[in-house]
């Protein structure tokens, strides 16, 4: 059991394929047979990060299991995501804090009962767009068809800031290539523990270290190649406000990449140091996960027009900072 009450179990290659519940019941044998079905329905459980309700998901090779000793806040609705700009071939949309991108490949055969229980960005989205003035039919009575969204890359349930959307399947393709070449302009807002310097870290990532987490690993064979120019804006209370631009777009690439610098970031509760060291404890008080996708550029997928987007931190993370300032 970690310092804040929760577990985390990792899954292993005889336990893939078991049932959610089914492993929550063999991992906490002590319990009480019904205590894991009460969690799933407190929405105490995540998996890589993202809420899950369902015990009947069926588990795979890798995946984290955390049980929360507490239930997560009332997840963000509709109201909280900021549409930044929509054409015929894309929007951009902000996507608040404790909200998951897409749906798990598992949960595509949901009810629909259940899918709007545990909806995503991509759900919510259309409706979004189409209850949105701007995409206002004038005076048509009948309501319209809700746009279409395709996802084209993620960011994590518990990150906020900018992610782009393709609506048509041409901008899916144009978008996905310019995801894959790395020319897409990425910049994140990170507040990290103590001071830390300029610089650019790179490393192989890997699904599994070698202590079943995410990070670095000294083959290239085993891992994908990760770049992050990590330049620092202020010191804050012996903490550093930092943007960090990717040159790839890997999975928890900056949080893992800070974390294994020494300077994870605030509120992270899965990377807390260099791996074969002591795990660096966490008294920021963070209010969630201090990472915020601050601006994204890329090329319009049909005119190839460079477009270009900022967003400043949102208000529980300009809260915290402030409160850094005071304290300090």
């Amino acid at each position: 059991m970690r310092r804040d009450g929760s577990q985390v179990f990792h899954v292993s290659d005889s336990e893939a394929g078991h049932s959610l519940l089914a492993s929550l019941r063999r991992w906490r044998p002590q319990a009480p047979g019904s205590e894991a079905a009460q969690l799933l329905r407190n929405c105490q459980v995540q998996i890589d990060g993202n809420l899950c309700e369902d015990p009947h998901r069926r588990l795979k090779t890798g995946e984290v299991v955390k049980v929360l000793s507490h239930a997560i806040a009332t997840p963000p609705t509709a109201a909280d995501i900021r549409v930044h700009f929509f054409d015929e071939q894309l929007v951009v949309v902000e996507k608040p804090s404790g909200m998951t991108t897409m749906r798990h490949a598992d949960e595509a055969n949901w009810s629909a009962r259940r899918q709007r229980r545990e909806s995503t960005l991509a759900d919510i989205l259309p409706d979004v767009l189409l209850n949105s003035a701007n995409f206002s039919r004038g005076k048509q009575r009948r309501p319209v068809r809700p746009p279409r969204v395709i996802p084209v890359h993620r960011l994590d349930r518990d990150t906020s800031g900018l992610m782009v959307f393709a609506r048509t399947v041409a901008a899916e393709r144009s978008l996905g290539e310019q995801f894959r070449e790395h020319s897409i302009d990425r910049s994140y807002l990170a507040i990290v523990h103590g001071e830390t310097a300029k610089q650019t870290i790179e490393s192989f990532l890997a699904r599994d270290r070698g202590d079943g987490k995410r990070g670095s690993v000294s083959d290239p064979e085993q891992g994908q190649h990760a770049v992050t120019h990590v330049r620092p804006i202020e010191l804050v209370n012996s903490h550093t406000l930092v943007e960090c631009r990717l040159e790839t777009g890997r999975t928890h690439q900056i949080r893992i990449h800070l974390s294994e610098a020494g300077h994870p970031v605030c509120g992270d509760k899965d990377y807390r140091g260099p791996l074969g060291r002591k795990p660096i404890v966490d008294r920021s008080g963070a209010p969630r996960l201090a990472l915020h996708a601050a601006e994204l550029g890329f090329e319009h997928p049909l005119n190839g027009e460079p477009l270009r987007f900022e967003t400043r931190l949102p208000r529980d993370l300009s809260d915290f900072l402030r409160r850094l300032r005071r304290d300090g």
